[in-house]
């Protein structure tokens, strides 16, 4: 009962801090598809920023590791789960270095991206994921372009390149279009052994 009041205050406080918009509401398809995160198991929070899926993640019992180019964001985050007593190992790495960072081999069941795109990290996102790991990633489409930002092309993914980027993983849910007035594309795949048929639902 202890342990269920904890998370209760938790849950509480976190989302006090996503009210102050401090920090932001995490990604609809995460929350859509909580029912593939395996429980407790090691996340990999890419590009976290301030941290809004990390915190999630973190509160719903993960050990999460959370990385960042900007010094600024990991810092915020680090303060914000020390305040709620959230376990988040928080690093700054520079994803965009040549060659890429190693984010390890095997090591987690869940790795996270959302709003970013470093076409050349793909294979450490793919290495990093254990047999059975889940991939969870969004960004904005070139349609994207024509409404805002960013205008970017190297930040903009082609029609159905997030799913060839994602190969040879499994796909096990996807989406790609028009989202609450955004252009994205949007997957959730698996790493599997070679030679497992590739589903899409």
């Amino acid at each position: 009962m202890h342990d269920e009041t904890i998370s209760h205050d938790r849950a509480r406080a976190l989302l006090t801090e996503i009210g102050t918009g401090l920090v932001r509401e995490p990604s609809g398809w995460l929350v859509d598809n909580a029912d593939l995160l395996p429980p407790g198991g090691r996340v990999l929070d890419v590009a976290c920023g301030r941290g809004r899926h990390a915190l999630l993640l973190a509160n719903a019992g993960h050990r999460v590791r959370a990385i960042d180019r900007n010094p600024e964001a990991v810092d915020f985050l680090r303060a914000t789960a020390t305040r709620l007593g959230l376990p988040v190992d928080c690093d700054v790495v520079d994803l965009e270095t040549s060659p890429s960072p190693d984010l390890g081999t095997a090591c987690y069941d869940v790795v996270i991206v959302f709003n970013y795109l470093h076409r050349a990290l793909w294979p450490s996102l793919r290495d990093a994921l254990a047999v059975g790991g889940r991939l969870f990633y969004e960004t904005f489409t070139i349609e994207q372009a024509e409404r805002g930002h960013p205008k970017n092309p190297d930040f903009l993914l082609q029609p159905g390149e997030l799913e060839a980027l994602a190969a040879p993983l499994t796909v096990l849910r996807s989406r790609e279009g028009d989202v609450d007035g955004q252009c994205i594309a949007s997957i959730v795949a698996e790493r599997r052994d070679e030679g497992r048929r590739r589903q899409k639902s």
